[in-house]
């Protein structure tokens, strides 16, 4: 039987999972039956979620190959444990995160979805036509292709550290880590639009007698600003918009969209680890395999020497 503490990791990652990271049902029921299956080999044992050691998880794909799961399966169950646990570090529910070293059967990873400039440029222009809440929908925006934000950092920012027209953002990170990121022009402009109306509601407000919110972009949901889901959505509708398979666009896409494109504009792989917080840079290099296809037509495409030998 699944531990209550094993039940609410999963229950919480899988709800990350589907706000920040777009992922399919599909996907999201096959990582609670690998996770569920990973905290049941850990109950029979006496172990908790929060007491797995490295060599715990090994076991347990020992025990999986043991059992004949194809190669592909034990890959997708250790890929489950990683992303579990590398949520429990960035939530600050451990210390370390016990997967990072384990050498698994081997999967190629995934390359990010992003967006065009023009494709970004459409958003943004969506953004401005939304025909409610426009202001607000631009400066969300533009803040998120600007700084590269998770969705759960950009929907819960304070409205203090958006104060005084600033230039750079101190977003407070998974685990309570700080990091500051430059802030366009663009996104400085629609930042102070914003404010103006935000600031025009919440003094209507107050003269009702409703308490002030601290943050930038306030709801009425329970923690009182924006919801994840609510923001995914409105992607979502902006992408129709701007004429955009919606399929191709999340919150998410953005964040791989402003790494690229600052990839592709010169920036290193040291300054993307920056600004992403990222705690290494291999997860910081897959950025570059986006990069290389296109450098690659590039060259084929440019190069004299790749060139047909009957091409004049």
């Amino acid at each position: 039987m699944t531990a209550p503490q094993a039940t609410r990791w999963i229950a919480t990652f899988l709800e990350a999972q589907a706000a920040e990271q777009d992922a399919a049902t599909n996907t999201q029921l096959a990582y609670a039956r690998d996770l569920r299956d990973f905290a049941d080999w850990l109950a029979a044992r006496g172990v908790t979620f929060d007491g797995v050691q490295e060599d715990t998880i090994t076991a347990y794909l020992v025990a999986c190959e043991a059992q004949g799961l194809a190669r592909a399966t034990r890959a997708r169950r250790l890929s489950a444990i990683r992303q579990l646990y590398r949520f429990a570090y960035e939530e600050g529910w451990r210390g370390d995160n016990p997967a990072l070293q384990i050498k698994g059967p081997g999967k190629a990873r995934r390359l990010p979805g992003t967006l065009t400039l023009e494709e970004v440029d459409r958003l943004l222009a969506a953004a401005e036509a939304s025909p409610h809440e426009a202001i607000r929908n631009t400066c969300l925006m533009q803040l998120l292709y600007a700084t590269g934000m998770r969705v759960s950092e950009l929907v819960s920012l304070p409205v203090a550290a958006a104060r005084g027209d600033p230039r750079m953002l101190l977003i407070r990170g998974k685990g309570g880590k700080e990091r500051m990121v430059p802030l366009s022009p663009p996104a400085r402009a629609a930042l102070a639009a914003w404010l103006s109306v935000r600031d025009t509601a919440e003094a209507a407000a107050r003269d009702t007698g409703a308490a002030p919110s601290r943050f930038l972009f306030p709801s009425r949901a329970k923690h009182g600003h924006l919801t994840r889901h609510r923001f995914y959505a409105l992607v979502k509708e902006l992408a129709l918009a701007g004429g955009i398979d919606p399929g191709r666009v999340t919150p998410h896409t953005l964040r791989h969209a402003f790494a690229t494109h600052l990839l592709a504009g010169g920036a290193d792989l040291r300054a993307i680890q920056m600004l992403f917080f990222f705690n290494d840079a291999a997860t910081t290099e897959i950025y570059t395999h986006v990069l290389d296809e296109r450098l690659r037509a590039l060259v084929l495409q440019h190069h004299p020497l790749a060139r047909d030998p009957g091409t004049p």
